[in-house]
C-alpha cells in the first residue's frame, strides 16, 4: 500500500510542476494603454458629424420636394386649371387675359426628343473613349485624354450656350440650309458635348474595377483585344456602364442655360431635327423671373417643376428595374 501511495504522490507533484511550466511559457498579451477623455470625445465628435452629414443629405432632399410640392398645391385649387389639359395639351400661353392655357405636353415632348437625340450622340462616343483610355492607350496619352476631358466637364453651360448660339448655328445653317440654326439638332450636339465627360469618368472607373485576372484568363484562352472587351469587360462592367449612361441622362434632362440659348425656344412637337423646341427647365428659367409670386402662372411653373422629378424618378425606376434584370441574369 505504501507503494501505491508514493506513486501517486509522485504522479500528482509532476503534473503540477507541468502545468506551472506551461502556465510560465504562455505570452500573456499587454494590455493597452487607456485612451484620455479628449480623444473618445474626438472619436464621437467625428462620428457624429459623419452621421450628421449622411442624414442632412436625405434631409435636404425632401425639403426641395416639399418647398417645390407646396409652391404647387394651390394652382390645383385655380378656376383656370385642367389637369389633363395641363398633361397633354400642346398650347402654352400662361399670360393670355381672355383664353389661359397651361399645356406643357410639347414642353415634355421637347425634353424627351433633345435628351434622346443628345444620348444617341453621346453614349457611342463616351463608352468608346472610355474603353480607349481604359485598354488601349499608353500612359502618357492616358493622363491627357484624361486632363482634356476634366477640362470639357469644367467648361460652364452657359459658355456651351454661346457655343451653340453662335458658332454650332451657323454650321447647321451652312451644312443643312436650314432656316434657324438654333433647333433640336443643336441642342443635342451641345447636350452630348456636355454629357460625354461624365460618361468617360465613369465607364472608365467602371472598366478599370474588372479584375485584371479575368483579362488574363481571356488572353490564355487566345482571345484577342477587341474580343476581351466585348465579350468579357463589357458584360462583366454592364452594371457601371449603364451607371455611367443614367448619370448622363441626368445631366442631360436637368440642364437649363445651353438648352435655353441653342434649341430656339419655341413651343411645338418637332417633327424633325431641324425644329425648334423649347424643355421643361428651359420653360421655368425664362418665365419664373416674370411671374409675380402667388400668380397662376407662378405656382403652374412649380408644378411644371414637379412634373420634371416625375420624370427623371420614372428614368431612375426603369433603370433601377434594368440593372436588377441584368443581375439575376
Amino acid at each position: 500500500m505504501r507503494i501505491i501511495w508514493i506513486y501517486f504522490y509522485f504522479t500528482l507533484t509532476s503534473v503540477t510542476c507541468m502545468n506551472k511550466e506551461v502556465d510560465t511559457d504562455i505570452v500573456r498579451p499587454k494590455q493597452l494603454p487607456r485612451r484620455s477623455f479628449a480623444a473618445i470625445a474626438g472619436e464621437k465628435l467625428i462620428e457624429l458629424i459623419i452621421r450628421l452629414s449622411g442624414v442632412s443629405a436625405i434631409v435636404f432632399v425632401l425639403a426641395i420636394f416639399f418647398f417645390v410640392f407646396r409652391e404647387a398645391l394651390p394652382i390645383f385649387f385655380s378656376d383656370h386649371f385642367d389637369l389633363f389639359k395641363f398633361l397633354f395639351n400642346t398650347e402654352w400661353y400662361p399670360t393670355s387675359a381672355m383664353n389661359v392655357r397651361y399645356g406643357t405636353f410639347a414642353l415634355t415632348i421637347g425634353s424627351i426628343s433633345i435628351t434622346l437625340l443628345a444620348m444617341l450622340i453621346a453614349v457611342p462616343f463616351g463608352l468608346g473613349s472610355a474603353i480607349y483610355i481604359s485598354e488601349f492607350c499608353g500612359p502618357k496619352q492616358k493622363e491627357s485624354l484624361k486632363i482634356i476631358i476634366e477640362l470639357l466637364a469644367a467648361i460652364p453651360s452657359v459658355v456651351w450656350g454661346f457655343i451653340g448660339l453662335t458658332v454650332m448655328s451657323r454650321m447647321i445653317i451652312s451644312i443643312t440650309g436650314a432656316a434657324v440654326g438654333v433647333n433640336l439638332l443643336n441642342g443635342g450636339i451641345i447636350l452630348a458635348l456636355m454629357s460625354v465627360p461624365i460618361i468617360v469618368s465613369i465607364s472608365e472607373d467602371a472598366l478599370k474595377a474588372v479584375p485584371d485576372s479575368y483579362r488574363e484568363a481571356a488572353l490564355a484562352l487566345g482571345a484577342t483585344k477587341w474580343q476581351i472587351v466585348y465579350r468579357v469587360l463589357i458584360p462583366a462592367a454592364k452594371n457601371g456602364l449603364l451607371a455611367a449612361v443614367l448619370l448622363g441622362v441626368g445631366r442631360a434632362v436637368g440642364e437649363t442655360m445651353a438648352v435655353l440659348m441653342a434649341t430656339g425656344h419655341a413651343v411645338q412637337i418637332p417633327h424633325g431635327l431641324l425644329d425648334s423646341v423649347r424643355t421643361l427647365t428651359a420653360n421655368i428659367a425664362a418665365e419664373l423671373g416674370e411671374a409675380s409670386v402667388g400668380s397662376d402662372h407662378y405656382h403652374v411653373l412649380f408644378l411644371t417643376g414637379v412634373l420634371l422629378f416625375l420624370l427623371t424618378f420614372a428614368v431612375n425606376l426603369t433603370a433601377d428595374f434594368v440593372i436588377r434584370g441584368i443581375r439575376r441574369k
